[in-house]
């Protein structure tokens, strides 16, 4: 079941050109507007990839709401259902990744670290898909869920990192994580970069996922012999 619909997920995702085009091509303006200037391409770049993803994963779970639901009246599993979308949208967030970090060694060549670029890639899009999969649960629709995503984006792009109220942001690991690959003296960022990654992945995760199984999951009626 959980590659059915991994691959049910894909085929989905294939039919919708548009969609697909402002994945892979928002980050590329996010990150060109900023060239000039090195470890803000980068931090723009990781920024344009978490929103495409995010927003693709958003559209995803919107438009399947109805067919999971009559799937699950079938015997299908919540937790298959959700966990196989989200490992097609990891799929195609690693293909965007990937595509991006080539564009980041044609382009840039004083990197100090370039598996940092590789690492800030791979936990953006890891954070991504589930948060996009969480603000579908709570905005179900997908204009004001892709809105709700760039007011966030936005707000990522504009607080002060250095504010405590910054660390609520869902993408906060990413100004920790570039400045360790671009900066020669910015080993201590790693650590709160990989944590504060991994507390959002876990917590996103956690809250799509249970509220999935529980929106999905078939009430069972009594018959008319167990009521009496």
């Amino acid at each position: 079941m959980l590659l059915t619909v991994t691959a049910t997920t894909l085929r989905e995702v294939v039919r919708r050109p548009t969609a697909l085009l402002l994945v892979f091509a928002l980050p590329l303006v996010f990150y060109l507007v900023r060239l000039d200037v090195p470890w803000q391409a980068i931090r723009f770049l990781a920024i344009g990839v978490g929103w495409a993803i995010a927003t693709l994963s958003l559209f995803s779970h919107v438009s399947s709401r109805h067919l999971d639901q009559r799937l699950a009246v079938v015997g299908a599993s919540p937790s298959a259902l959700f966990l196989g979308r989200q490992l097609a949208l990891l799929g195609i967030g690693a293909v965007v990744a990937a595509c991006y970090l080539g564009v980041v060694l044609l382009t840039q060549d004083e990197i100090p670290r370039m598996g940092g670029i590789v690492l800030l890639l791979v936990t953006t899009v890891l954070i991504s898909a589930p948060l996009g999969a969480l603000v579908s649960l709570i905005i179900g629709r997908e204009l004001e869920g892709a809105l709700a995503l760039l007011s966030v984006m936005a707000l990522q792009l504009l607080v002060d990192p250095e504010e405590r109220a910054a660390g609520l942001l869902p993408l906060w690991s990413t100004r920790e994580l570039s400045a360790y690959a671009i900066e020669d003296h910015a080993t201590a960022s790693l650590a709160p970069g990989l944590a504060h990654f991994a507390a959002t992945l876990a917590l996103c995760t956690a809250i799509g996922w249970a509220a999935s199984v529980i929106r999905l999951t078939p009430v069972r009626l009594a018959t008319p012999g167990e009521r009496h």
